[in-house]
């Protein structure tokens, strides 16, 4: 077998998800951020909605989850700064401090890893 094509009928973001399937919510794309970004840093799940910046492990928690749901789902940064009730500038220097720290090949790789673990808990299209 030389690939899946399971690749090709995904949608390509968490809009063309709520489109077709408008039942889910910002609690379903929460729940996944939590359940793959959270045990990975090992933080509580809570502080990656806390409303002040935490520890820095809380924080680079928060940013990887940032940065996923940016490139993962195709989030703005203004969705993202509504789900993680932040400011869209913000959200951009998380993604742009994720990006960067992506030149170091062991925290690529946890964040390959950790983009594949939020494929398999996304929701199915019907």
């Amino acid at each position: 077998m030389s690939g899946s094509n399971y690749a090709d009928l995904r949608p390509r973001s968490w809009r063309q998800f709520r489109r077709r399937a408008p039942f889910l919510t910002d609690q379903h794309l929460r729940r996944i951020l939590e359940d793959t970004v959270a045990p990975a840093f090992a933080v509580a799940r809570a502080n990656l909605w806390a409303r002040t910046r935490g520890s820095p492990p809380e924080a680079l928690a928060r940013q990887v989850a940032m940065y996923m749901a940016h490139v993962g789902y195709g989030l703005s940064f203004a969705e993202i700064a509504r789900l993680f009730a932040r400011n869209r500038k913000t959200v951009a220097h998380a993604c742009t401090l994720v990006e960067d720290r992506r030149d170091d090949a062991p925290f690529d790789r946890s964040l390959d890893l950790l983009e594949g673990v939020m494929r398999l808990l996304s929701p199915r299209q019907a």
